[in-house]
């Protein structure tokens, strides 16, 4: 079997299906080759199924403190089955709209595996038997990540990645978390809030490293108040099953932690291995395909898009470089995307969310940086949630932009579209404090804390 297109796009991903369906909408024909299911980690093993189970565990913890606001109600147990038929149920919509959407757009969808074999040209694999061949014009490698281990760190058993973890069908008891990162603490913060033990181990200072420290204290600090171990600056040495069942964690301080499955959450490495790229002449670096800022491989027609490429591997960073490549290929005027000016969010209770530069990059890039930070205390909404946390600006610069914004606290995540227009339009806190936010919201924090760095707040902020 072969084909020709306009555009051959290897991988249906977050990354991968955008540009399809941006590419199709502009009037190109369009390939793209999947090996496992359309929608890729983001739909089926990472950002929908852990947002469910995040939605899950928050209901209850809403059941367990229902007592504190009035409410008589007993949290009775988990139901781990009817979790995940909530949770798949979730997926299963998602993905068959998926679908429907590809196939209206009439893009074809091959299912193999996909491996580059010349300048824009792919073997496939066919999921049916046999082999095919398909080349575009342009070719956009949107293969994805896969998670990452540790040498001599073997996976089995009562050891496992998220993929696994997504599928347990009960709460374990105690659990130990490998890596304090975005995928380790939603999953701590999940399993605390089902009432499991859980301690994380991080081998760097402290949780979410590459967060502004403001923002990790906030979080270490209510992580503890919930009832979690967290064994930062401390490194894991070795694993072993126990007879019965269960892990024995050795640790670099030489201390033991006894629990019954350890979670590998290390991050997640580029999945580019075996599938002809440097064959092809294509450049990699550790395993990520190297782009330039308009995401073109050093191979002429050729791009490159979503967790292959280095950067935040965020599920929305994939979809807009996939429209991105997509408009580029039609010709239109287009503005290649910054990395820092992409929100990223934890969704652990409590969240975190940021966009921008932390204080110390500022610094570094702009010299002198001023800062403020405004707590939820003084916000009418954050108090009747019982939320604790608060908004930290970064502001730096000969304009005194807003060049970071980072927030703790439950929901903020749904705070950070205004935060990213703040800092992608390059506001300062005069503009954005001349605005009118409604009360009573959390978003008013946001507006109270530019109040407060142009110098006319009206309420407390420490």
């Amino acid at each position: 079997m072969t084909g020709t297109a306009d555009v051959v796009i290897l991988g249906g991903g977050s990354g991968g299906y955008a540009c399809a369906l941006r590419a199709a909408q502009l009037g190109m024909s369009v390939i793209m080759i999947e090996a496992g299911r359309l929608g890729g980690t983001c739909l089926h093993t990472g950002c929908i199924p852990t947002k469910a189970l995040l939605h899950a565990a928050e209901i209850a913890d809403s059941v367990r403190e229902a007592s504190t606001f009035g409410i008589e109600a007993t949290l009775d147990g988990v139901d781990m089955t009817a979790v995940n038929k909530y949770k798949d149920e979730v997926v299963a919509g998602l993905y068959r709209g998926l679908q429907g959407l590809v196939a209206s757009r009439e893009i074809e969808l091959v299912a193999g595996r996909g491996r580059v074999v010349d300048d824009r040209t792919v073997q496939v694999e066919l999921a049916d038997g046999g082999t095919g061949t398909y080349r575009g014009e342009a070719l956009v490698l949107a293969t994805g990540s896969r998670p990452k281990s540790l040498p001599g760190l073997n996976i089995g058993g009562s050891v496992m990645t998220s993929d696994r973890a997504l599928e347990l069908n009960v709460v374990p008891d105690s659990v130990v978390v490998l890596g304090g990162g975005v995928i380790g603490c939603e999953f701590a913060s999940v399993w605390t809030s089902l009432g499991a033990h859980v301690t994380v181990v991080e081998a760097a200072a402290t949780l979410l490293p590459t967060e502004d420290p403001w923002t990790t204290k906030q979080i270490e600090r209510a992580f503890r108040k919930r009832g979690l171990t967290l064994r930062t600056g401390t490194s894991f040495s070795g694993v072993t099953e126990r007879p019965g069942g269960g892990v024995h964690v050795d640790l670099s301080d030489g201390s033991q932690l006894e629990a019954d499955l350890m979670l590998v959450a290390v991050g997640r490495g580029p999945r580019t291995a075996d599938m002809g790229f440097e064959e092809a002449g294509i450049e990699l670096d550790r395993g990520f395909v190297v782009t330039d800022e308009w995401l073109q491989t050093t191979v002429p027609g050729v791009f490159a898009v979503g967790d292959i490429v280095a950067g935040p591997q965020l599920a929305h960073r994939g979809f807009a470089q996939g429209i991105l490549v997509a408009e580029q290929l039609a010709g239109l005027d287009c503005t290649p995307i910054e990395d820092t000016g992409i929100p990223r969010v934890t969704y652990s209770n409590p969240e975190v969310a940021s966009v921008g530069l932390t204080e110390s990059e500022a610094a570094k890039q702009f010299g002198e940086v001023a800062t403020v930070v405004y707590d939820l205390a003084g916000n009418g909404k954050s108090r009747i949630l019982r939320t604790s946390g608060g908004v930290k600006l970064v502001q730096a610069g000969p304009e005194g932009r807003v060049v970071g914004i980072h927030l703790v606290g439950e929901r903020v995540g749904e705070l950070i579209g205004e935060a990213q227009l703040i800092y992608n339009w390059q506001a300062t806190a005069g503009d954005v404090a001349q605005h009118v936010h409604a009360h009573p919201t959390q978003a008013e924090a946001l507006g109270e804390a530019h109040l407060a760095l142009a110098g006319k707040a009206l309420h407390a902020h420490s």
